[in-house]
């Protein structure tokens, strides 16, 4: 499958990057969605991609959704389009691989809830988060009200989400909203460097912690910690944990050639 008009992967060294390409803000309309749907697939099945990072150019990441597509739109289209817009931005949380955003400039909206669906975040000094949609006399419709309050807890997504207002590099990296911040230059090159750490890792054993953690925070306790035990057991049954234990014996941690199988 080719690239979209709009998102592209590109696939280097084992990373796949997951790039926005709608200038002059990234407005995630209709189209960029379905890319973004396709991309994430796309990176979830090739082999050649260990992890993924999410990238929307040196400017920006995304300023939010296509504000002039959506006020065209009635009740009814939204009632058709709302689960389509979901789970495209669920399709890239759910690529089974470690998932870093790389966040420049505005990350408002949709771009923020786009930014949730990441493993981690890194961003740049200049980066400005926000989920403004209250002052469009709605709410966070990708996946804001249900990511978020996970992440930064409820009381600080209510704040957020109730206000509208932006929140700042070093804001966001007090709330847990991003998990570093770099000068802005160095936001793409940062992100790879977090990355690359997982690039030739074991990537069952990667795909189950990802899976188990995202799974189980959507569960109670008894569940989340039945899908852990199962996750773990069936490692056992992989060449990956045979020679990450057997290197282990041998030579201590931290040695093992891992081979994804």
């Amino acid at each position: 499958m080719t690239d979209g008009e709009f998102v592209r992967l590109q696939v280097e060294d084992g990373v796949g990057t997951i790039r926005l390409d709608r200038p002059p803000m990234n407005a995630l309309n209709v189209q960029v969605q379905e890319e973004l749907r396709e991309a994430a697939r796309r990176a979830g099945e090739c082999t050649d991609v260990h992890a993924v990072v999410l990238y929307g150019g040196e400017k920006v990441f995304a300023a939010g959704a296509d504000v002039k597509e959506m006020a065209d739109m009635s009740y009814v289209d939204m009632v058709e389009r709302s689960g389509a817009l979901q789970s495209a931005f669920t399709a890239v949380a759910r690529i089974p691989k470690p998932v870093v955003a790389a966040v420049t400039g505005y990350a408002l909206g949709g771009g923020c809830e786009l930014a949730l669906c990441a493993d981690l975040r890194v961003c740049g000094d200049n980066a400005k988060l926000g989920q403004p949609e209250i002052l469009l006399g709605v709410i966070p419709g990708a996946g804001g009200t249900q990511r978020l309050p996970r992440l930064v807890g409820p009381a600080r997504a209510k704040e957020l989400i109730f206000s509208g207002r932006f929140v700042g590099a070093e804001e966001a990296l007090r709330i847990g909203l991003v998990d570093k911040v770099v000068p802005a230059d160095d936001v793409y090159s940062a992100a790879l460097d977090m990355v690359s750490q997982f690039v030739g890792g074991p990537a069952l054993a990667l795909r189950a912690a990802k899976e188990a953690v995202d799974r189980g925070l959507e569960s109670d306790i008894d569940t989340g910690l039945e899908l852990e035990r199962l996750q773990f057991a069936g490692l056992f049954a992989t060449e990956d944990r045979r020679t990450g234990m057997e290197s282990f014996v041998a030579d201590g941690p931290g040695k093992a050639t891992f081979e994804g199988r």
